[in-house]
């Protein structure tokens, strides 16, 4: 069996499936499952025999099995259908603001380590790096950093955690 045999009866087997199944793209995904198992299983074809016939067989076994399988009740959507939820939007401007306020607030060192964690996605290596100090100190600095930001913006006064040395 060669490929074009199967193409002219690609018109036949596409009319044959809308007439059976009655959804366009029901019966062309029929038709494609058809033509792969034909595919899969020439050697079960005997050659000289109408092939029409015998794609018209499995399409039509294929076409029980869909019927005795159970499936799921399901409408056809369009993209018209679907209504995108958005989320509300008014508030963002303030609290930008807010979040400014707050990383001013933040000490210098505490800052900076957590506008190059947050915004420039450095790892804490490259951070180190760029300022001079331990990765120790980095991850330190930031662990800080979030605890104050996260007490300013729940607007909590953020503890100054001085221990007295003798």
């Amino acid at each position: 069996m060669d490929s074009s045999a199967l193409l002219t009866e690609l018109p036949r087997l596409r009319r044959y499936a809308r007439a059976m199944v009655g959804d366009r793209a029901a019966a062309d995904d029929l038709v494609q499952d058809t033509l792969e198992r034909a595919w899969l299983r020439f050697a079960q074809w005997c050659p000289g025999s109408d092939l029409r016939a015998w794609l018209f067989s499995i399409m039509h076994n294929l076409r029980v099995d869909q019927l005795r399988r159970p499936g799921l009740n399901t409408l056809p959507m369009g993209d018209e259908d679907f209504e995108v939820p958005t989320r509300a939007t008014q508030s963002d401007r303030l609290e930008v603001n807010d979040l400014e306020a707050a990383l001013a607030r933040l000490p210098e060192d505490q800052r900076v380590v957590l506008l190059l964690v947050a915004l420039e996605e450095m790892s804490y290596e490259e951070i180190a790096g760029v300022l001079g100090i331990p990765a120790g100190t980095v991850m330190s600095r930031l662990s800080r950093g979030r605890e104050r930001l996260r007490l300013i913006l729940e607007g909590r006064p953020p503890s100054a955690n001085l221990r007295v040395v003798r």
